[in-house]
């Protein structure tokens, strides 16, 4: 029996099967979180990968079957053939990306009254077709259960994006005081010196071409701060480094200064993003954390066979009211979207633009928030079908 969350009413459970490592469980427990913090709902996160969970939240424990976190309760999603009771089942069930949940959750499901509201929660992108496709209906073969499509997105037609209550406080309270960044980046190795130069946070895909951009830094005619976190693109940095990039590595190479820093956890990520001049992101859910950074960032995105993910990229950066011709050229660049780079130029076109693409970001921010946040949304949305 799952246990409940004391004086919480409505119970939903979660599920998630991670894919893409950190952004996949990254915007699951955002977004649980949320629900319970906010909305005082009982959340359940069933997720099949504790290892990648606990790099963002290491309060997580990897040997469990089943615990509460910041009164969430989190199942270790193990197996399909798990038995279930009706007394289970939550009030809302969402799927996140059309992960297939326990046949026998969704036969049990059907013996509910009221049924359970049903959401497959599908991943973030900027083609149009989503506004088509946004909280349509999809009845079940076998059970009188009907599933709901439901699309974070960046029009008034989607879900939009996901965002807490107090960001927007938080984000301003850190930035009031320039010693928070001061504070945060020594926290991280950097001098006091080091930490008021020009710094960027590098999180990539393996496949990245980060040793040409950093080559390209190395003589560049600025010094440059380059954090990568633990792990990330590992055999591109040691190739550019020929040494294994531990933890608390510092190399100094002409204008480039980069260190290894430790994964941050979830909770502390804003901070980072906040800190630097300039974010290199991956996935979905950095990426919608570097929108309310309200600085300049570059998305490399999760790749789909036949280069599914460049349409994807073109269809955002159509759209994104802070890309401009430099910053989309070293976009597409940066994701094998086109042929022959050249990296000195590509680096200092958009470095040139960064200061509009600031301005920019904080115009887009604007807008996107005017769309309302994606958990208010989509728990209105449910509303409507109980």
């Amino acid at each position: 029996m799952i246990q409940q969350v004391a004086n919480k009413t409505t119970k939903l459970a979660l599920f998630c099967k991670v894919v893409d490592n950190f952004g996949d469980i990254g915007i699951c427990w955002r977004l649980a979180r949320q629900l319970c913090d906010e909305h005082k709902i009982a959340v359940t996160l069933w997720v099949d990968d504790l290892i990648s969970f606990q790099k963002i939240c290491p309060e997580v424990k990897i040997d469990l079957r089943q615990q509460f976190v910041q009164s969430i309760c989190i199942h270790h999603w193990h197996s399909q053939d798990e038995q279930f009771q009706t007394e289970e089942i939550a009030d809302i069930v969402i799927e996140f990306f059309g992960c297939d949940i326990p046949p026998d959750y969704i036969a049990t499901m059907a013996k509910c009254e009221p049924k359970p509201v049903w959401i497959n929660l599908e991943g973030l992108t900027a083609e149009e077709w989503v506004e088509g496709c946004h909280t349509l209906p999809s009845s079940h073969p076998q059970y009188p259960l009907t599933k709901y499509f439901f699309f974070p997105g960046f029009t008034s037609n989607t879900g939009g994006l996901l965002r807490e209550n107090n960001i927007a406080s938080d984000y301003a309270d850190f930035q009031k005081d320039p010693g928070n960044r001061l504070a945060f980046l020594s926290s991280l190795g950097l001098s006091h010196e080091e930490a008021q130069g020009f710094t960027v946070s590098l999180f990539c895909y393996p496949h990245a071409p980060v040793e040409d951009l950093l080559r390209t830094w190395e003589a560049s005619g600025e010094t440059i701060n380059c954090l990568i976190p633990v792990g990330v693109a590992k055999q591109a940095v040691h190739n550019f480094l020929q040494e294994e990039a531990l933890t608390g590595l510092r190399i100094q190479r002409d204008n480039l200064n980069l260190r290894i820093i430790p994964f941050i956890p979830q909770q502390a990520y804003d901070q980072l993003l906040w800190s630097c001049d300039l974010n290199f992101v991956r996935g979905e859910d950095s990426f919608v954390r570097a929108q309310w950074a309200q600085t300049a960032f570059i998305w490399h995105i999760y790749p789909q066979d036949e280069n599914l993910h460049h349409k994807k990229l073109r269809a955002f950066l159509a759209k994104h009211l802070a890309t401009t011709p430099a910053s989309k050229a070293f976009s597409l660049a940066w994701n094998d979207a086109s042929a022959n780079p050249n990296w000195a130029d590509l680096w200092k076109e958009f470095r040139q633009d960064l200061p509009k693409i600031r301005t920019l970001s904080a115009e887009w921010q604007a807008e996107m928030q005017d769309i309302g946040d994606m958990t208010s949304n989509l728990l209105s949305f449910i509303n409507t079908k109980r």
